[in-house]
């Protein structure tokens, strides 16, 4: 006479129940890891992005430092002088040296981003990226050391943007990649009264309906990483 298996069965049920348990709670865990390194990882990005964005912020505080303090001669720990006391119209080129620019502005209205390319530069403004024809210079090398670096040897010959602290000797930032960067486009406007009492239109005194000299500065930030970039544009009116 054959003896019952119903305690066998039932170890047999309950070792899959334990199995698919096991399963299940493995799946949870990895699952549960995966999210975790994800956060983490949004989280690192979101830190990289702010950092770059706040130096941005700085490179534009410091671009308009640049345009109200030109100097004559080298500011402490500064790398470079502008030689100058005040910016003049033509120190403002076309290649953007000392990251000061100037495009025709007639040629703004051709202005094509979708046309532009490292190659064809013609319809690219200067503070569009290096692959669209911008005037950044990504050569990092040939611009003015900022550690500090007193009287770089290359102050007269670089182009595009101008690292943080070049020409005001802002101490640089710790921590990313590379400094900021700004460049300067120069424009000449018609001042507009805002109302008919108005006598001026900007704290140097210029008068309403007057042709006044306008500064366009756009700046890029760097984060802990080259890849993490932001770039932020004012127009500045002296």
């Amino acid at each position: 006479m054959k003896k019952p298996t119903s305690h066998l069965q039932e170890r047999g049920v309950a070792l899959i129940v334990v199995m698919l348990f096991l399963v299940a709670i493995t799946g949870i865990t990895v699952w549960m890891v995966k999210q975790s390194t994800l956060s983490e990882g949004i989280a690192r990005n979101q830190l990289d992005q702010e950092a770059a964005r706040q130096a941005a912020e700085s490179a534009l505080r410091d671009a308009e430092r640049d345009i109200m303090n030109a100097s004559v001669g080298t500011l402490p720990n500064a790398s470079c002088a502008r030689g100058v006391l005040e910016l003049n119209p033509n120190d403002f080129t076309a290649d953007c040296r000392g990251g000061l620019c100037i495009k025709d502005d007639a040629s703004y209205a051709t202005s094509d981003w979708s046309a532009a390319s490292a190659t064809n530069t013609t319809v690219a403004e200067p503070w569009w990226p290096t692959g669209k024809g911008g005037r950044w210079n990504d050569d990092f090398d040939a611009k003015p050391g900022r550690f500090p670096e007193v009287n770089s040897t290359n102050c007269t010959s670089f182009t595009g943007g101008v690292p943080l602290g070049t020409y005001t000797g802002v101490a640089p930032i710790v921590g990313v990649a590379v400094q900021p960067e700004y460049i300067i486009e120069f424009f000449r406007r018609k001042s507009v009264r805002v109302n008919m009492v108005e006598t001026q239109v900007t704290s140097n005194g210029e008068n309403a309906n007057q042709w006044s000299n306008m500064y366009r500065i756009t700046a890029r930030g760097f984060g802990y990483s080259l890849r993490t970039q932001v770039v932020l544009q004012t127009i500045y009116f002296p």
